[in-house]
Parts: C-alpha cells; sequence; structure tokens
C-alpha cells in the first residue's frame, strides 16, 4: 500500500506483513522448513516440531505444523506478551515458559530436540526460514518494481537476510535496530556476530542476543546499511501508524517505520522506499 504524500520527500509504500498468518510474516518460514523437512523424512507424525520464540516464531511454526497435522512445542522466556502466548494455546501448541530471555528459551528447545527428535525449526537462522521470509522481497518487487529502498527491523536478522537477498542488485536495504538491542549494528563494527545486551520496548520480537550467522553474511555481501532508532521513536511511529492508518502493529514493526518517522533515515527527494511492517501481535490497549 502506498503511504500518504508528504510523509517524505519520495514516495513511500507499507509492506503489511502484519496482515500474513499468525500476524507475522514468519509464516512463510515456518512452512518452508516444516515442508521441507517433510519432504526429506525428518518430520515424525507423534513428535513434530520444536521452536524457541519470543512470540511470534512460535506462532507461525505452531501454525505450520497445524495446518500439516503434526505437534509443535513452543519454548518462549517468562516475559513473552501474555497475547502472545494465549495464541500459541488457541492453536494447540504446548507452551513452555521459562528464563529471562530468548536465548534460554533456545537453550531448552534444543535440548527438548536432541532428546525427542523433533524437528528444530530456528526463529531465524536457517536457510529455509530466511529463503521463506526472502518471498516477502520477491513480492514487493512484483508489486513496486522501481522501488529503491527497503527498511526492515531486525533482530535475529532471518527477515532481512531474506528480503536483502531476494531485493540484491536492484534496491538496497536499510536494517533499522533499537538502540536497546543493536545486534546487526554491534555485528558490523566487530567483523562477526557479537552478543549484546537486550532490553526495550521491542524485545518481544527484537529480542535476539545476537544476529544469525545468516543474517550476518548476506549483510556484509548485500551492503546492508544499519540505523539505530530509540525506544521513543518506536512507540511514536507505532502510535502514527494507528492514528494515520488505524493500524495496529507490534513496537518490533513499528522500528522500520520509526527511521523514517523520526527522521534517522532520510531519503533523496527522489527515493522510493518500501517499509517492512513485520508484525501485529500486541496488546491494542497498549496503543
Amino acid at each position: 500500500m502506498e503511504a500518504d504524500r508528504g510523509l517524505s520527500a519520495g514516495r513511500v509504500w507499507f509492506k503489511c506483513e502484519f496482515m500474513q498468518h499468525t500476524g507475522t510474516f514468519k509464516a512463510r518460514g515456518a512452512l518452508n522448513r516444516i515442508l521441507a523437512s517433510k519432504e526429506r523424512g525428518e518430520l515424525r507424525a507423534g513428535v513434530g516440531i520444536v521452536v524457541a520464540s519470543g512470540g511470534n516464531a512460535g506462532l507461525a511454526n505452531a501454525y505450520a505444523a497445524k495446518q500439516l497435522g503434526v505437534p509443535a512445542t513452543v519454548f518462549v522466556p517468562e516475559a513473552a506478551p501474555a497475547v502472545k502466548v494465549s495464541k500459541l494455546k488457541a492453536i494447540c501448541a504446548t507452551v513452555v515458559q521459562g528464563g529471562a530471555e530468548y536465548a534460554a528459551a533456545y537453550q531448552a528447545a534444543v535440548a527438548y530436540a536432541a532428546e525427542t527428535g523433533a524437528v528444530y525449526c530456528h526463529a531465524y537462522d536457517q536457510p529455509e526460514i530466511a529463503a521463506g521470509a526472502g518471498t516477502v522481497g520477491s513480492e514487493l518487487l512484483e508489486q513496486v518494481p522501481d522501488v529503491d529502498t527497503v527498511l526492515v527491523a531486525v533482530g535475529g536478522g532471518g527477515l532481512m537476510a531474506g528480503v536483502a537477498a531476494a531485493v540484491e542488485g536492484t534496491a538496497k536495504v536499510v536494517a533499522v535496530e533499537p538502540e536497546s538491542a543493536p545486534t546487526l549494528h554491534a555485528a558490523l563494527a566487530a567483523g562477526a556476530p557479537v552478543d549484546v545486551p537486550v532490553s526495550g520496548v521491542a524485545a518481544d520480537s527484537l529480542g535476539a542476543r545476537r544476529v544469525g550467522d545468516i543474517g550476518f553474511s548476506v549483510a556484509v555481501r548485500c551492503g546492508v546499511e544499519s540505523v539505530l532508532v530509540s525506544d521513543a521513536d518506536i512507540i511514536a511511529a507505532r502510535s502514527a501508524l494507528w492514528n494515520d492508518y488505524r493500524w495496529v502493529v507490534e513496537h518490533g514493526a513499528a522500528a522500520a517505520f520509526a527511521a523514517l518517522a523520526s527522521g534517522t533515515y532520510v531519503p533523496e527527494p527522489d527515493e522510493r522506499v518500501a517499509v517492512i511492517l513485520c508484525g501485529a501481535n500486541t496488546d491494542p490497549a497498549t496503543l
């Protein structure tokens, strides 16, 4: 959808992935990963899949597993939003809460996969997951063939990696990260993925402690630029999307728009910009 004119010097489009199944782009990668595992004979009907998640990857993989008739076990941090946990249970996932951060849920999920033989579906750092997310970029090029720049929020980097690979040679990608969780920004500065402290309003969806290996390698290859936005910028952008378009998005999705709305990223006068709004699993009462 094209944004209202006057938002920036050029023209702006929104890629509304918050309207996707389970309210997030992650359904694309989840289906790709589980279908590929089934084709390889790795998916066992009685065991199914396991995923660690701040909520969105869990929802996507539980949805995909349900479509294929296999069980899903989802490990989430204790701080996972109640709205996401409720949705997980509503689609018949087994939810295990524990640990303060995504990293703890990840370790528990990996151990569970090793013990049970469940197919492990990474939240962002597996080829099938990133490739599925990349269909967002492929669709965007069909919808706005002459797009110059894509703004995308980064946590673990799966969406950024898929989109950057899909639009490589056609458009540039600008990764937008919270100041309080700068996984890619820190990795680019260090020359390799590194752990960063995680906090802030978007930590439930952009709360990975480090960018994935796939995300980092694609970012380097494609020359992805990283910009940082504050919590105040994210909150203001989220409110603006509600006030101007009546869209309810989560803070992580608003982060991409925050770069544009706050002036952190300033397009050229004739630049054509697409903003990916990646998720809507949030409590509307917090708007």
